[in-house]
């Protein structure tokens, strides 16, 4: 084997790994998140979970990648630890799927049908359609798509570079004693172990194995404990997932490695006795693609079948392993551990995660703002104390939310996705802007409390209605939000226009009184300050408004939007307008 074999087996180990990665990039965008949703939401059952985890592994190519993220769900709280082993026995049939495919490059024949099955036949084909989806097509989905037709022409390219470069081993007596060796169960075990271990994919492993099978070199006798090792390799992506993780995810991956510890050693033990009775004469026969995906096959559906009904063995095994402590301290409330650093591998999930936790943030928000407007009429002590509490909470809200929107930001993201992260950037800012405005007017009211002062009859029913208009531009900014509500955001900006005039009249009207003698300049200076918070908290729900709405127009300029309401050239706005201005006149 000359040194230009090496290169070309090296060259083609980087293109079936490279394949392999863009091929599961491109189907877990396609995906947009869908299928991680499913996976948290449909585990009520044991033969659902392992069916789910089956379905969603073979669709994103990966167990390692399922498994994580199970190990995610289980530390955030979304998932319980019996639904995450039933959903991890799944994966593991779900990732025979991959072997399958590659092994179409062992497909013989001279048949023009059996031709057409080989991947040196159709590859090429796939490999065209997804440049020309690439670089001639604006569909996010269709460039996706692109993605997975070249990922898996890059993956079968390599897989036969590989094939190829190998071939020349057969007359290659080391080589052959080099497998010899791996024919003793525990030698071929750990082999397989650390290789798969290494590239952290199994079904990059054992790829790279029906590659080696081309030589003839690797009997059936070498290729099966190397595969066992291969299934026990692949759990050390989810065991260094669960490094830092609540004691149930940790939990989760260990679930992971004595499933494939179990299993192997069952499965290896049946077979071995049974040789010593039956004497399998395949096993000295040389292996090939086909045979390795159908030996991959069987030992993880046998293993399912056998260890599924022992799942709460499993999961007291786990428990045994990983004992709960006095107490277990959190880093992060429930709501943080939504975002957990595991989603930022599937960028689709953590967005959708991100808007949940936001969700959360704006409705505190929305409580904070009024109940400090309640405190206006009826101050309470308790009252005080918990808006600052919500404030503090928002607070920490946006440090958390931001931080994780920041990392998320330089994953790999689809425009949709990208746009999104902006306009959750954007808008938890004026939300914790309006839970600091709910401060200043929750102080104003303790500070009119603690000097027993009081507005005069009519300054009290302007303060009424200017209250009741703020309280429905945030339930409407809220209600925009969390629904996605192009219709209703609208609605905003008619409201926040009635709400500046009303600062300006209030502002007037006070001026009145003060020279009537019927207001003094202190509550002129408090009734300002509530003005002032008042109008601020519509500006920053006319913000939100606006940028959901931007975000939907595919971002157009927001002071040209603005621009237009304002020139009274928008029908729509200049109805509700009116509309608000006869709801929310003052006295």
């Amino acid at each position: 084997m000359s040194i230009f074999d090496i290169l070309s087996m090296v060259g083609g180990l980087a293109l079936f790994l490279y394949g392999m990665h863009a091929m599961g990039e491109g189907l877990s965008k396609l995906s947009g998140g869908k299928l991680e949703r499913i996976l948290e939401k449909l585990t009520s059952s044991p033969i659902k979970g392992v069916l789910l985890g089956a379905a969603v592994t073979a669709v994103i190519q990966s167990s390692s990648a399922t498994t994580v993220m199970v190990v995610g769900f289980v530390n955030s709280g979304i998932m319980r630890l019996s639904q995450a082993i039933n959903i991890i026995m799944g994966a593991n049939v779900g990732t025979t799927i991959t072997s399958w495919v590659l092994s179409l490059s062992g497909v013989e024949g001279d048949s023009f049908f059996i031709q057409l099955l080989k991947p040196s036949s159709f590859s090429p084909v796939l490999a065209l359609i997804g440049v020309c989806f690439l670089l001639f097509s604006k569909n996010a989905k269709r460039q996706d798509i692109g993605t997975i037709l070249v990922g898996f022409a890059v993956l079968m390219t390599g897989m036969d570079t590989m094939s190829g470069a190998v071939k020349p081993l057969a007359d290659v007596p080391e080589f052959t004693n080099i497998l010899t060796m791996f024919s003793n169960p525990l030698l071929g075990l750990l082999a397989g172990a650390v290789l798969t271990a290494v590239i952290q994919s199994s079904s990059a492993s054992v790829g790279i194995l029906q590659a080696l099978c081309v030589t003839g070199a690797i009997h059936y006798d070498t290729a099966l404990p190397i595969i066992m090792g291969q299934n026990i390799g692949t759990c050390i992506t989810a065991l260094l997932s669960g490094i830092g993780a609540t004691k149930n995810a940790r939990r989760a991956s260990v679930v992971h490695l004595y499933f494939n510890l179990i299993g192997t050693a069952l499965f290896m033990t049946g077979f071995y006795l049974l040789n010593i009775v039956v004497n399998f004469s395949f096993l000295e026969k040389a292996a090939g693609p086909v045979g390795i995906a159908l030996i991959h096959s069987i030992f993880n559906i046998v293993a399912t079948l056998v260890l599924l009904p022992f799942s709460k063995g499993l999961e007291k095994l786990a428990y045994l392993t990983i004992r709960d402590g006095k107490e277990e301290v959190l880093v992060k409330a429930e709501e943080f551990q939504l975002l957990d650093e595991r989603f930022l591998d599937k960028p689709a999930f953590a967005v959708q995660q991100c808007k949940a936790v936001a969700a959360k943030m704006a409705e505190l928000s929305k409580e904070a703002i009024i109940l400090a407007l309640d405190m206006l009429q009826s101050y309470h002590q308790e009252k005080f104390e918990e808006v600052c509490k919500m404030e503090e909470y928002v607070d920490r809200y946006e440090d958390e939310l931001g931080t994780y929107l920041v990392r998320l930001s330089s994953r790999n993201l689809t425009e949709k996705d990208s746009r999104t992260i902006s306009m959750l950037l954007h808008c938890i800012g004026d939300f914790e802007r309006i839970s600091d405005h709910a401060i200043n007017i929750s102080e104003a009211a303790k500070e009119m409390n603690d000097k027993n002062m009081t507005f005069s009859e009519d300054a009290i029913k302007e303060i009424y209605v200017f209250a009741e208009a703020i309280r429905e531009i945030v339930e409407t900014a809220v209600e925009v939000f969390i629904h996605d509500d192009i219709t209703m955001a609208r609605l905003v900006e008619p409201l926040e226009e009635v709400v500046d005039n009303l600062n300006i009249e209030m502002k007037s009207r006070h001026i009145t009184r003060l020279r009537e003698g019927k207001c003094t300049i202190e509550m002129g200076f408090i009734l300002s300050d509530l003005t002032t918070n008042y109008e601020r908290v519509a500006d920053h729900c006319s913000n939100i408004a606006v940028c959901l709405i931007q975000i939907h127009a595919n971002g157009f300029d927001m002071h040209e939007y603005l621009d237009t309401l304002d020139k009274g050239e928008n029908t729509l706005f200049r109805e509700k307008y009116l509309s608000y201005k006869a709801k929310y006149m003052l006295p």
